[in-house]
């Protein structure tokens, strides 16, 4: 049935969706929205220094006990997760570093930046959809902003140079007064802002250090000038801010007797090994030669009581990391406070994150203020997949196919009532429900079909919004 399921969707879409190009939420309406993303911003780094403005922040607005962010907890996958609200396995930037298997080809994170295959592997990022809809984006150093995506690119941006200071104070708050110039000369509504700390300082002085404590100070600064260009530029009542970040940081145990060190197994070798990519923090990917699986995996698996080594097939599903072609037959990881060293030791960093998403020092923030948030309301904690759900709806755009759920941060807008999702399900002539329906969403086909009722106009009649709905839940199923 999946042929005519499809085939009636699309005729009803065709007939009753508004204007090709045109967003779903009435132009005149919507507000403009804003994501900043402070990188490697832990989840508690506000409770050892006095943060003024991310408290006022959250008074004004929401605030979250702590955000998870995917595994595998780096910077470049994290931040395609926000923007596509998928689980790393399913939109494929695997790691921070390109890398081809056939080639050995090997390229740092900011040469990654720039490399179009890498991100343009069949998901789109909330840029691109909202510029399909109708929208204008842009992008000021956020991994992946740089890129076009099937053949399209972001309205504008910004891409961070090699030797780029992290640290500057002063270009942040120029680079803020830019991107208020591009809501208000340029006419965007979307804008992802990026900046570098105060992870760059926790890898070198480690995430308990003075000097990370300093940064937090800086970017609590930068967070009262964000707002203070918001208010000056008017815009106040028609911006939407939400700041997250993409990880945690974790101390590293430099001298422990028990290090993590590859070269040092016995019956290790790397001539067994065609592949390897090893040297980055907690991670590792092996791709042994042909035959040699079996011998490197039990050579490994047990080796270390600090190493988890799997076979790609045998990696915990919960992780959501595993199933993308990218990944290597052999995959691995470490515990918290320890990085694996492959032929020599050469990590040095007081501060490292990658490690498993549960553990806490690898949750981050979420923090949101704006005309459309309600005020002073702390949330349950929660994962990043579902900041893309929620970016959808505050822009009034149709969602790509993802992994978030819309339900779990709409209680957080002003419109979300007591955050219970319904919906007016079909009834019999007489106005009753009909038997076996539900006025909640209970399962996960009647959960899609209330959270789009929930992007639709409140002015369309309501067979309008019922046939359209039927239209989604069709193509879902079938």
């Amino acid at each position: 049935m999946r042929g005519p399921a499809v085939l009636l969707a699309v005729a009803l879409a065709t007939l009753l969706v508004p204007a090709s190009g045109v967003p779903i939420q009435q132009q005149g309406s919507r507000n403009k929205l804003l994501l900043v993303t402070f990188d490697g911003f832990r989840w508690n780094y506000d409770q050892d220094v006095h943060t003024p403005n991310l408290d006022a922040m959250a008074l004004d607005g929401v605030k979250a006990h702590y955000m998870t962010p995917a595994f595998v907890t780096m910077t470049s996958p994290c931040h395609f997760t926000l923007v596509t609200g998928k689980y790393i396995e399913n939109h494929g930037v695997v790691h921070n570093m390109f890398y081809n298997t056939s080639s050995k080809v090997k390229l740092p994170y900011h040469a990654t930046l720039g490399i179009q295959k890498w991100w343009d592997n069949g998901s789109l990022p909330i840029w691109i959809t909202a510029q399909r809809q109708g929208l204008k984006t842009g992008s000021f150093f956020y991994p992946g902003g740089n890129v076009t995506y099937q053949g399209e690119a972001v309205t504008l941006s910004r891409k961070e140079g090699i030797l780029h200071n992290y640290k500057d104070e002063k270009e942040w708050r120029a680079n803020i007064d830019t991107v208020m110039k591009w809501f208000t000369d340029e006419g965007l509504d979307l804008v992802t802002l990026y900046f570098g700390e105060p992870d760059s300082t926790g890898h070198r002085y480690g995430p308990e250090s003075q000097q990370r404590k300093d940064m937090v100070r800086q970017v609590d600064r930068t967070v009262g000038y964000l707002r203070d260009s918001i208010r000056n530029n008017s815009l106040e009542g028609s911006l939407n801010l939400i700041i997250v970040s993409d990880h945690g940081m974790s101390t590293v145990n430099q001298k422990a007797s028990d290090l993590v060190e590859i070269h040092k197994i016995a019956n290790f070798t790397f001539k067994d090994i065609e592949f390897e990519l090893l040297d980055y923090g907690p991670n590792g990917m092996l791709l042994p030669k042909e035959g040699k699986l079996e011998k490197v995996y039990k050579v490994l698996k047990d080796a270390h009581p600090r190493l988890h080594v799997y076979k790609k097939e045998l990696f915990p599903k919960s992780f959501h990391y595993a199933s993308h072609p990218r990944v290597t037959p052999l995959l691995m990881y470490s515990d918290p406070g320890y990085v694996i060293h492959g032929r020599v030791n050469v990590q040095f960093n007081k501060g490292e994150h990658g490690f498993d998403n549960n553990v806490m020092d690898m949750k981050t923030i979420f923090r949101a203020v704006g005309p459309s948030f309600k005020r002073g309301l702390e949330v349950e904690p929660f994962e990043s997949i579902h900041v893309y759900e929620l970016m959808c709806r505050l822009l009034g755009i149709v969602p790509e196919a993802n992994d978030g759920l819309l339900s779990t941060l709409l209680p957080t807008l002003q419109e979300a009532g007591d955050g219970v999702l319904s919906t007016r399900l079909p009834t019999t002539p007489s106005g009753a429900p009909l038997p076996s329906t539900r006025t909640h969403c209970t399962s996960r086909q009647l959960q899609v079909m209330c959270e789009w009722s929930a992007l639709l106009p409140r002015s369309w009649p309501p067979l309008v919004t019922g046939l359209l709905v039927a239209a989604v839940l069709l193509v879902k199923v079938a």
